[in-house]
């Protein structure tokens, strides 16, 4: 599925107009037939039942007075659930929105109280022949059984910076770095990590310094990680563990801008011996490089903009913010 540009509440909100579009109509129908039959307990539930035909992915489907108390059962595509009639659902999230002029409200998702699942629920006011508002129509819907009617949301691509625990920043004036052993052979590390991404299918990496380890991705399986120790990142023959793969086309960063942005890597985890970088990860199609500091704030940038920052940009930069 391809992806489409913005951030992850614009996708949501697109995926929410869709969702909307195709249930106003149906509720709106429903709200009519349940409007004549209004008060009978039995014909509401007939009418609500008859509504799947129109909202085959509806939970459950119901009728509530002007307060929010239940005058039909749980209407379901099983059958009828008769202990919700009578509940009160005034507190529930979506009865306390307001319902727009339209007369017809998509909630925002909540967790059911029953199945505790992602949900939302779509609400119709009844009205009567004159207009009068007599109660509400509900549909609840569970996520996973809701269409995505709208492509993917293409992770942000700016820069962004995340404070990390408090209790580490709070002591990070006590820390000092110590050489790991991937430290003592960084420049090996480094020529190997290229071949890996370049050669070798690798299109994440993260590094983690103290520990002296490396996760990574493939694209050939990319639902499964890799693990690999300090001793594994410093043998050069660990590349033949991996089958040769041409470096894809579609990925964001070039080629040839693999060794300068591990180079800056490299000088990073040396910058200083307080404010050090703790690990770091490079996604060649997000084209993002991401570092944490001992202060556990984490930078994620563009590649481009990485390697227009030298040592003396991030000496500058106040990393605790």
């Amino acid at each position: 599925m391809k992806t489409q540009t913005g951030n992850l509440q614009e996708s949501i909100a697109r995926q929410r107009e869709h969702l909307g579009a195709g249930l106003k109509q149906p509720l709106h129908d429903l709200a009519e037939a349940c409007s004549d039959v209004w008060g009978d307990r039995q014909r509401l539930n007939e009418a609500l039942t008859q509504g799947f035909e129109s909202l085959p992915n509806a939970m459950f489907l119901y009728a509530l007075d002007h307060n929010a108390i239940q005058l039909s059962d749980n209407v379901s595509q099983s059958g009828l659930v008769e202990k919700d009639f009578g509940r009160d659902r005034s507190q529930r999230p979506y009865i306390r929105d307001v319902v727009p002029s339209n007369d017809f409200l998509l909630s925002q998702a909540y967790i059911s109280l029953r199945a505790k699942r992602p949900s939302l629920t779509a609400i119709q006011i009844v009205r009567s022949a004159k207009g009068e508002m007599l109660g509400y129509v509900g549909a609840d819907f569970d996520l996973r059984d809701l269409p995505l009617t709208s492509s993917h949301y293409q992770e942000r691509n700016d820069w962004q910076q995340i404070k990390g625990d408090p209790a580490i920043r709070g002591t990070v004036f006590q820390q000092t770095r110590i050489d790991s052993r991937l430290d003592r052979h960084l420049d090996d590390v480094m020529s190997v990590m290229e071949s890996l991404i370049i050669d070798r299918g690798v299109f994440q990496a993260v590094l983690h310094f103290s520990s002296s380890r490396a996760t990574i991705w493939t694209t050939d399986d990319p639902f499964r990680y890799r693990l690999l120790n300090v001793d594994a990142l410093i043998a050069p023959d660990v590349c033949l563990a991996f089958a040769p793969l041409d470096y894809p086309e579609e990925a964001n960063i070039p080629a040839e801008d693999i060794r300068p942005i591990l180079a800056g890597i490299r000088d990073l985890r040396f910058i200083d011996d307080m404010f050090y970088m703790r690990s770091c990860s490079i996604n060649i199609f997000n084209g993002m490089v991401s570092i944490t500091f001992s202060c556990d704030g984490t930078h994620y940038l563009p590649y481009d903009e990485f390697l227009q920052k030298d040592t003396q940009f991030w000496l500058g930069t106040p990393v605790l913010d």
